[in-house]
């Protein structure tokens, strides 16, 4: 008698394929989902960083310090006015004689048209248009990347000081007019301001609308040209403080 085996198995049938297709497709779409979301994440941390090192050119970085003191003050520090684009911080934007740049290194550009810091990580020019903030709009949701709390902060600033001899005293109504003391900071224009003040009978001076920066201050005694000359640092809505003790017994 001859030996048969039979063939129980069915093929699936076109429900079961359909299912099949469907449980394939919503997991591929979860990891689309998922990639997508993971390279946004990704693209806005480049982004959010580059947004920080484009305000640090601008207005310096604030951890820059040496001897405890803050050195970096970026374009703003060094021209006295905010760049009327992001151009300026690669480019002198008109022969700028206090503009001390590139504030940025930008390895990858094709021509000042096509500098690659202007770009976010979803390849979208940044928004700036020589204000306090700079803003990314690639992603979907904006990304805004504030410079400092105003521009009041960066370029109104106040530097006052406390001028007295080695003995602490004060110049008083007979000595003040003996004494000048001069700011030197850059104007804004590409030039540097002196603008030069007697202190009054008890010794204080003050200056007022200066922009952020590292600058030169000078301290005459004027009957014997005796100058004292420091750098003071004005930070962005601090500006600067001091009691300046001349060395020796003047009044």
């Amino acid at each position: 008698m001859p030996f048969s085996i039979r063939d129980n198995q069915q093929g699936y049938s076109l429900v079961e394929v359909i299912i099949v297709v469907l449980i394939l497709g919503i997991i591929a779409g979860i990891a689309v989902r998922s990639l997508s979301s993971s390279s946004d994440v990704s693209r806005t941390r480049e982004t959010v960083a580059e947004l920080d090192r484009i305000a640090h050119a601008i207005a310096g970085d604030p951890d820059r310090l040496s001897g405890g003191v803050r050195v970096d003050y970026g374009y703003v520090g060094d021209v006295g006015s905010l760049p009327g684009s992001l151009d300026a911080l690669v480019s002198n934007p008109g022969g700028l004689g206090t503009w001390s740049g590139p504030y940025l290194q930008d390895e990858l550009t094709a021509g000042a048209a096509d500098y690659t810091f202007k770009r976010d990580a979803w390849g979208q020019v940044y928004t700036y248009t020589g204000g306090n903030t700079i803003a990314s709009s690639g992603g979907g949701s904006p990304i805004t990347r504030q410079i400092a709390r105003s521009v009041d902060d960066l370029l109104y600033n106040r530097v006052s000081l406390a001028v007295t001899d080695i003995d602490n005293v004060p110049p008083g109504p007979t000595y003040a007019d003996s004494l000048a003391v001069v700011l030197v900071y850059p104007d804004g224009s590409g030039a540097y301001a002196t603008r030069s003040r007697s202190p009054d009978p008890n010794g204080l001076v003050e200056f007022d609308s200066i922009p952020i920066g590292l600058h030169r201050l000078q301290v005459v005694y004027i009957p014997e040209a005796d100058t004292l000359i420091r750098r003071v640092p004005v930070d962005p809505g601090r500006g600067y403080y001091a009691e300046i003790h001349l060395n020796r017994e003047l009044w």
